[in-house]
């Protein structure tokens, strides 16, 4: 055991080997075990399995096999099996601190929060003097929501504490924190804030202090003495926004007229007369004249400093028409001023600003006309800024911007590229530079963009997904799957739904690590933060991702690629055929190649993972399997691999419409009845009016209307449901309701033209018109019109594809979807690094 403690495996085994060679002790249960144990710690799992097995049949009453199996089974991460396990062990041993440890491990691990507090109950029992034993019991209350309970034996646990008022000691400080957070949990504030009074001499953090204290205060309706607290803090810090939401509640203005508001902010200006934050936030409320004079000023300091971020503060407001075009005529009065007269208004008496001031004006408002979707003037005021200062990196990245926004991620590319060149020493452009290949479909570029700051010696691929680089891994999965290549995408999202796993499974170490350090509400916000862990965007775009991947290949399996060319092949001419070969030939020898090279980097990989091994003595839970990109996409049932994706996301993700239109989708293939039901159900109660919920439902009630097969139970069920969701329509009566309630959008139209067209193929010309219609009048344009109409959903339509193209072209000659055919292809050469036309005289020539 001490040689498996220390991770001294090798010795360990050395003297298993001693015990075992004794013909006494051949059979030694325990001795067997132990060995078993070693063995799994260096990789050897099915031999392990099978020693610990014989030891445990040969001593079933030994508490140290059944803790062993206990402990195989935890590394197998198989939770449950190893706490039954170590209850067995301490059946023959029941006051086994070691044991009794692992399994409120394993408890708070799986949230069996019952069971954790009876078993650190009976820590605190057997180890009254140890300080875990305490906190341990508090978190079992605290987490069961018992916040009373929990503070009487934080409070019992405090008294036993001896420090001196003087003395600094940080884990004790911790602990009083937790405390007072367990009080206010409890919703005992006034006791809270006594005791923030209380201690605070003892409590090392003085800012969680007066920031808990002013919380309090406002929380006890006590708002003079919270506003002190408030402005206190602001002596701190002036730009701290939650500080003057605190002094605003605190002074209750806005209650008659904004003026006693805004007053709070004009003391701050005559204070603090750097301070930005105080001269952005009366911008939310104020309107007309006062909101103009405000955002004057704020406006004029930011560009006379050169401060880049000044637009996105702004971005919340362009929700407002009449604040957008206020900040749109200010502005562009700066640009022609500066220009005029190097002064902000030609009125102006003051000192004339030097040529930056005209730059980051620009700057401004190539950002403003991108928001606002008028992109020509955006690169008009962007190319004048780069004409002026050729070196400035964050010109370039708008620039990218700009084209990314208008459709046109090749040429987005390029720009990127050209910013990345100026400073390649930078990871952040370095990063967004490989995240704008991606999206442009180019994976091995990014791969060997992203190379410049990986691991050397190491493939970048690799690398990153050792470093869980989730950003990359997303962004390749929808690249791959833009190029059909599923088994890859596939890949990506697996690799993702590991390192959630792994986060998930990290969370052991804090367990004991967090108790120890006293970091009690780290730790508890910890917990939480795991409990919805699979919320975060990176899992659901990896989720949603794998989702459509596994849909499309219910919908068309992969066949045999062999049998497609075979098939092909039957109607070439002979010259064709052999030009084909050679193409074929010519390709094959280049993968031979690559595979060559990769296969020379994979075992030089091999050998340094080998070293470090060898190297490094610590226990690992044997390989894990490895994702085969064509095992993959060949999947026997996607449909069930899509459902594993699509749990965390109806348990946690609830608020997304999405979540129930992705169940719908997979349901609908499964024919489960029911639960589509459910799905569209609860897509109604986020947004009756989505266009991809109305798709839903007209498919929904078709599918209901023709099934035949139906438990009369269920059919009851459905109908019923139906009739008090959607009255007693038909489908083709709700396709044509929803079509006049939402004639004026693009993407309802297009929702109800697929319905027409699915509903009877027979009105493919009116369901195409309908989706195809470019009026001004119409808004919510989208490119999806161009997509469905190649992708069949409206019909077989070529032709009207191509005159839609051509229309939508005129209208934005910078999308890349919206180019001539040919057009791709000068932009993949000028990528690579030719002489790329700039999209305006391609618009001319065009």
């Amino acid at each position: 055991p001490r040689c498996y403690e220390h991770k001294q495996y090798r010795n360990g085994l050395k003297f298993c080997k001693q015990i075992l060679s004794n013909p006494k002790f051949a059979e030694h249960g325990e001795t067997l075990a132990m060995k078993g144990l070693t063995l799994n710690c260096l990789g050897k799992k099915e031999e392990a399995y099978e020693l610990v097995r014989r030891g445990l049949r040969n001593d079933l009453k030994s508490h140290v096999c059944w803790h062993v199996y206990g402990l195989l089974q935890r590394s197998d991460k198989k939770y449950d099996e190893a706490i039954k396990c170590y209850r067995n062990a301490l059946k023959w041993d029941k006051d086994n601190l070691q044991i009794l440890r692992d399994l409120s491990l394993l408890q708070i691990q799986m949230r069996d929060l019952e069971g954790y507090r009876e078993t650190r109950y009976q820590l605190l029992q057997l180890r009254p003097a140890q300080r875990a034993s305490w906190i341990g019991y508090a978190i079992a209350y605290h987490l069961l929501e018992d916040y009373e309970m929990a503070a009487k034996i934080i409070e019992e646990f405090r008294k036993t504490q001896q420090t001196s008022p003087d003395k600094v000691d940080y884990e004790y400080s911790e602990l009083l924190l937790y405390q007072n957070q367990v009080l206010r949990e409890a919703g005992l504030l006034r006791e809270a804030l006594e005791h923030l009074t209380n201690y605070e001499k003892q409590i090392c953090d003085k800012l969680a202090v007066e920031e808990t204290r002013g919380e309090l205060l406002l929380n006890l309706d006590r708002l003079e003495e919270a506003a002190a607290v408030y402005r206190q803090l602001l002596e701190r810090n002036p730009e701290n926004w939650s500080y003057y939401h605190g002094l605003e509640k605190a002074l209750k203005p806005g209650t008659r007229r904004g003026d006693e508001k805004q007053k709070i902010y004009e003391d701050t200006w005559e204070k603090f007369p750097k301070a930005l934050v105080p001269r952005r936030l009366p911008l939310n409320y104020l309107s007309g004249e006062k909101f103009r004079e405000c955002l004057d000023r704020y406006l004029r300091m930011n560009f006379s400093k050169g401060c880049p971020p000044v637009f996105t503060t702004l971005k919340s407001l362009y929700h407002d028409k009449e604040k957008v075009s206020i900040i749109e005529e200010l502005v562009t009065g700066y640009e022609t001023s500066l220009r005029c007269c190097r002064m902000f208004s030609q009125n102006d008496d003051g000192k004339e600003e030097p040529p930056t001031t005209l730059l980051w004006v620009q700057y401004f408002l190539a950002q403003h006309y991108d928001q606002i979707g008028q992109q020509s003037e955006a690169l008009q005021y962007i190319n004048t800024a780069i004409e002026s200062t050729p070196t400035l990196i964050e010109l370039f990245l708008i620039k990218a911007k700009i084209y990314k926004h208008a459709g046109n991620i090749r040429e987005a590319v390029r720009w990127m590229d050209e910013a990345q060149a100026l400073d390649t020493a930078d990871r952040f452009i370095n990063s967004k530079c490989a995240k704008y290949m991606l999206k442009a479909g180019m994976v091995k570029e990014a791969e060997e963009m992203c190379s410049k700051f990986t691991r050397e010696g190491a493939s970048a691929v690799e690398n990153l997904n050792e470093m869980q680089c989730m950003w990359f891994q997303t962004e390749c999965a929808q690249a791959y799957k833009a190029m059909k290549k599923y088994g890859e995408a596939l890949k990506k999202c697996h690799e993702i739904e590991r390192h959630f796993v792994e986060i998930t499974d990290d969370q052991f170490d804090f367990h004991t690590y967090c108790m120890r350090k006293m970091t009690l509400r780290s730790y508890v916000d910890l917990l939480k933060l795991e409990d919805v862990l699979r919320m975060h965007p990176f899992y659901y775009k990896a989720a949603r991702t794998a989702i459509e991947i596994y849909l499309a290949l219910h919908d068309n399996p992969l066949t045999d690629e062999n049998k497609e060319s075979e098939a092909d092949t039957a109607n070439l001419s002979d010259k064709e055929l052999k030009k084909m070969r050679n193409k074929q030939r010519r390709a094959q020898k280049k993968a031979q190649l690559e595979e060559e090279k990769k296969n020379a980097e994979k075992e030089k990989q091999l050998k340094n993972q080998k070293k470090k091994k060898e190297d490094d003595d610590e226990e690992i839970g044997g390989p894990k399997e490895e994702l085969i990109p064509e095992k993959l996409a060949k999947v026997e049932n996607p449909l069930e691999e899509a459902v594993k994706f699509l749990t965390p996301l109806k348990n946690l993700v609830k608020s997304k419409i999405e979540t129930h239109l992705l169940a719908f989708e997979i349901y609908f293939r499964k024919e489960k009845f029911l639960l589509m039901l459910q799905s569209v159900k609860r897509a109604f109660s986020i947004d009756r009016d989505h266009p991809w919920l109305h798709q839903c439902l007209v498919r929904f009630f078709k599918a209901v209307s023709e099934s035949k097969d139906l438990p009369d139970a269920v059919s009851t069920v459905l109908k019923h449901e139906i009739t008090c969701c959607f009255g007693d329509s038909s489908p083709e009566s709700f396709n044509e309701a929803f079509l006049d309630q939402h004639s004026d959008s693009i993407p309802h139209r297009l929702a109800a033209a697929k319905m027409m067209y699915y509903l009877d193929p027979s009105r493919e010309k009116k369901a195409v018109e309908l989706a195809t219609a470019l009026d001004e009048s119409l808004n919510n344009r989208t490119i999806q019109v161009l997509v469905s109409l190649r992708d069949g959903s409206l019909g077989p339509c070529k032709q009207a594809a191509e005159v839609y193209r051509a229309d939508c072209h005129k209208l934005f000659p910078y999308t890349l979807a919206f180019m001539p055919p040919g057009y791709e292809e000068d932009m993949k050469i000028a990528v690579n690094g030719s002489v790329c036309p700039e999209p305006e005289e391609l618009a001319n020539d065009i």
